[in-house]
Parts: C-alpha cells; sequence; structure tokens
C-alpha cells in the first residue's frame, strides 16, 4: 500500500545525497524527477514536466565524395546535407556550418579550372612557338595568334569569375533554403513543430497523443524530400540552367574534376579518426533518435506502453531527452586512465565531463522557452475568456467552403505572414485561431494545424525572414531581388509540397477525413 510512498521517498534521498555531494551540477540533479517519477509510475511525465516546462520543450565532405564536383550533384549533396543536420542541430548552426564549406569547395573547383586553362594557355602558346619556327605564318597561324592574345586570356578568366560567383549564391541559396526545410522534419526541428504540439495538447487534452516523435517525423519527412527535390530543381533552374547533362556531368571525366575531387578527399582524411567523445556524443544521439522512434511508433506496442506506460501516458519524449541529456554531465571528455599517474607521481586528475552547466547556462535559448510559455497562455486564455468560442461562431460560414481550398488559403495567409514576422510568433498567433475555427466547421483540427505549422518556416523571400536568409545574403553577397525571385517560387513550392502531403499521406495517417470526438469542445466541457 505505500509502494508509491516509498519510491517517491528513494528519489528524493537520491536527489539530496546528489545535492550535498555535487557529484553532477545541482540544476541536473534538479531534473531528475522528469525521469524517475514517471520511470516508477508515481506521476505521468506531461504532469511533472509541467512543474519545469511543457513536456514538448524538452558529415558534410563524406557526401560530396558520393555525389562527385559537379554543380547540380554538389548542390544536391550540400542541400541534403544541410537538411538532415538541420533535422538535429538549429538551422542557424546547421546554415553557418555548411555555407563555408560550399565556399572553398567552389574555391577550389574556380582554382582549379584556372590552372587547367594556364596549362592548356601555356601549351598552345608552345605548339604554336614551334610551328612558326618551322613554318611561314598563313592565315590560319594569324588565327591561332589571335587566339592567344592576353585579352583572350582575361575574357576567360572574368567568364569564369562571374559563372563561379552566380554559382556562389545558387549555392548559398541552396543551403539556408534546405536548412529551413530540413527543419520542419522532426519535432524538434524547430520551434514552431514544438509549439503546435503544445498547443494541439494544450486545447484538446483528450487527443490520445496523436502526435509524436514518430508520427511527425512520419508525415514530415516525405514532405521535406519533396520539397527539397522541388526547390532543387528550381534553383538549378535559376543559378545553373536546366542543361542536366552538362551540370550533373553525365558522360564527362574531366582532369579538373579528378583534381578538385582529390582535394575534397584529402581534406576529408585530415579530418582524422573520432575522438572518445565525438563516439559518445554520436551513440548517444543515436540512442535518443531510436528511443523517440520505439518510444510509441503507433502500428505496434513501443518499449515505454510495454514498460512504464500500461494504463497511463508516465513516459513521454521529454523523459527521453532529459535522460539522455543527463549523460552529457557524467561521461568524462576523454577516455579515463583507471591506473596511470601524471607526469609528477601523483594521481591523475579526474577528466572534466563533456558537458558543464556553465556551458548550458550560457548558450541555452532561455527566450524560447518564454515565447513557449506565452504560446500556451495564449492558447489557455483564449479557451478560458471566450475567444476561442466566439472566433468559431464567426467563421461558421467557412462550412460551405471545400476543406482543401481552406487549408491552400490559410497555407498562403500564414506564409505571406511570416515573411514579416519571425515564424515562432506566427504560429503562436494563427494556431489556435484556425483551431477554433476546425471545430466551428467540423472539421479535424490537424488538417488546418499541421499545414500552417509547416507554412510558418516558408519564409524564402526576404532576408531579414530567418537567420539562415540572413547569413547567406550576407556571405554571397546577394541582392534583395535574388533573393525575393528564388525565394517567391519556392514559397508557392513548399505551399503545393503540403497541401499534397496532407491530403494524401496525411489523411491516411491521422485518419484527417473525419472529425475526432477528442476535438468536440462542447462535449469535453
Amino acid at each position: 500500500p505505500l509502494e508509491n510512498e516509498a519510491k517517491c521517498g528513494f528519489a528524493i534521498i537520491l536527489m539530496a545525497l546528489y545535492w550535498c555531494t555535487e557529484c553532477i551540477p545541482l540544476a541536473v540533479t534538479a531534473l531528475l524527477p522528469v525521469v524517475l517519477f514517471p520511470m516508477m509510475g508515481i506521476m505521468e511525465g506531461t504532469e511533472v514536466c509541467i512543474q519545469y516546462l511543457k513536456d514538448s520543450n524538452m558529415i558534410a565532405l563524406q557526401v560530396l565524395l558520393v555525389v562527385g564536383v559537379k554543380p547540380s550533384l554538389l548542390m544536391m549533396g550540400f542541400m541534403s546535407t544541410t537538411a538532415f543536420l538541420s533535422m538535429w542541430i538549429s538551422n542557424t548552426a546547421a546554415t553557418a556550418m555548411m555555407l563555408p564549406i560550399s565556399s572553398a569547395v567552389l574555391q577550389q573547383l574556380s582554382d582549379t579550372e584556372a590552372n587547367a586553362e594556364e596549362r592548356e594557355y601555356r601549351l598552345t602558346a608552345a605548339m604554336a612557338g614551334q610551328d612558326n619556327q618551322t613554318f611561314e605564318l598563313d592565315d590560319t597561324k594569324q588565327t591561332n595568334n589571335k587566339e592567344l592574345k592576353p585579352e583572350d586570356s582575361k575574357q576567360r578568366r572574368l567568364k569564369r569569375e562571374q559563372k563561379y560567383a552566380k554559382l556562389l549564391k545558387g549555392m548559398s541559396l541552396s543551403v539556408c533554403y534546405s536548412a529551413t526545410i530540413g527543419g520542419t522534419a522532426t519535432l524538434t526541428g524547430c520551434t514552431p513543430n514544438v509549439i503546435m504540439k503544445g498547443q494541439l495538447d494544450e486545447l484538446f487534452p483528450e487527443n490520445g497523443g496523436i502526435i509524436n516523435f514518430a508520427t511527425w517525423f512520419g508525415f514530415a519527412f516525405p514532405t521535406v524530400v519533396l520539397m527539397l527535390a522541388l526547390s532543387w530543381l528550381w534553383i538549378q533552374f535559376m543559378f545553373l540552367g536546366f542543361n542536366l547533362k552538362k551540370s550533373c556531368g553525365c558522360g564527362t571525366n574531366k582532369d579538373g574534376d579528378r583534381e578538385a575531387y582529390r582535394v575534397i578527399k584529402d581534406q576529408y582524411k585530415k579530418l582524422g579518426g573520432m575522438t572518445f567523445a565525438e563516439v559518445c556524443v554520436l551513440v548517444i544521439f543515436t540512442l535518443v533518435v531510436l528511443m523517440w522512434f520505439t518510444r510509441e511508433p503507433g502500428f505496434i506496442p513501443g518499449w515505454a506502453t510495454v514498460l512504464f506506460n500500461k494504463d497511463k501516458p508516465y513516459v513521454t519524449d521529454g523523459t527521453v531527452a532529459i535522460l539522455m541529456s543527463s549523460l552529457f554531465f557524467c561521461i568524462p571528455s576523454n577516455l579515463p586512465r583507471c591506473f596511470g599517474k601524471s607526469k609528477d607521481g601523483s594521481p591523475p586528475e579526474a577528466p572534466t565531463p563533456m558537458l558543464n552547466w556553465g556551458v548550458v547556462n550560457e548558450r541555452m535559448p532561455w527566450n524560447i522557452i518564454l515565447l513557449l510559455g506565452g504560446g500556451f497562455a495564449l492558447a489557455h486564455g483564449s479557451e478560458k475568456s471566450g475567444l476561442s468560442k466566439w472566433l468559431g461562431e464567426c467563421l461558421l460560414p467557412l462550412q460551405s467552403v471545400p476543406p482543401f481550398a481552406i487549408c491552400i488559403l490559410l497555407c498562403l495567409l500564414v506564409a505571406m505572414f511570416t515573411e514579416c514576422s519571425s515564424n515562432t510568433a506566427t504560429t503562436t498567433l494563427f494556431l489556435p485561431i484556425v483551431a477554433s475555427m476546425a471545430t466551428a466547421i467540423k472539421i479535424h483540427p490537424m488538417y488546418v494545424m499541421l499545414p500552417c505549422t509547416l507554412a510558418a518556416s516558408l519564409a524564402f523571400m526576404l532576408p531579414v525572414a530567418t537567420p539562415p536568409n540572413a547569413i547567406a545574403f550576407s556571405y554571397a553577397d546577394l541582392k534583395v531581388m535574388d533573393m525575393a525571385k528564388t525565394g517567391f517560387m519556392l514559397n508557392l513550392i513548399g505551399i503545393i509540397a503540403i497541401n499534397i502531403a496532407i491530403n494524401t499521406w496525411g489523411v491516411a495517417m491521422f485518419q484527417l477525413n473525419t472529425f475526432p470526438s477528442w476535438a468536440n469542445v462542447t462535449k469535453s466541457h
């Protein structure tokens, strides 16, 4: 009868012991209930996390060696790599990481092409000189001599520089756009995704956890692949033309390409082997992703359902995140030497952990937490004050409009609004309104909330729209018109891809063609 009380007492004693000895940072110890209470069956993960925060808060060179050095294939490699990185790290960090690499590779290709032209020029000049010593000049020789004038060399250099300057613009835009697109693939990839889950759980608490890491990825990842493919074709057309045979290098294998490939391979070799800390990060990262995917996959019982969530959802994605993140404070950054000694003969000092609280405290984006909290408060306040009900009544005439048309119009509105506002603010503002509209006209709330969330990230036209846009704009000496012309079409591509996704595999995954019982606000009240 005192089983739960004993478990809770154990957790308190363990935390007291950790606090007294400071074996791990005090703040990390304070987060132990997020892991212990759900696993012991004392409290649900969401109920624990609400005491801190909402539960929702909680490679490149190798690719280039695979795709080669042709411009179109390079662009494809950079876009896929950047999109993959931005699924797990911030879009800004992925852009800042990939832009210097893309610039260095293009510079190497330009230098290689210049050296090849110089060798060809000297060889032609030498051959022409030998011919002039043996034969008299004729009309043909005069033509050859004209081709060897220094002015021709300058024209070729200028043409080459213009080509690679344009290519750098296209490559920079492809990197920043793919970072934004890739961030929508995972639930933790960008802030609007987290806001959407939080708003859904706040407004419809009986939704049964319809959105988790696995279900979000299952819907969003194919959408991202579709958007990346269409975006690659458009950027290819804008900056490289549409001669795929030439830009992809089908059937060609020049010495310059092989030289550039060797340079990339040498740079990859210079990276050396993985360190102990890098291996640990990779293992923890892989475990987190696997545990998120298998916690509650939907088509079979997940490990959390079998072990902990038999009657209530004790363990959530936030539980996994805190558990695995805590390991960074415990695992040493270097492989410890158990029996070694330092140079002066004294016992060796304990290695520092891979992460300490000072770094977290300095780099943690606390402002995002306040924004998320403000969004949840806005949604809750709208419900309590009756604003949601009033908005729903005002939008009742939309019942006569086909749902797919409503979805397209909302995506256009959100995509236009997010160009002038942050995607976080746009999502926070629009989601409670579209949720009220969905319940009023009796359509599945996710049928409009999910597309609007993805559309809030489609800010491709202006340099100030997103940090990745701003970085690429300054890095590649872009003009506003370059970004506006390319981004306008990408906005349309994104809206088309989102609406294709929501009306095909989205309907199949979430039964969006029905009105769920958990969305019946009147019944729940």
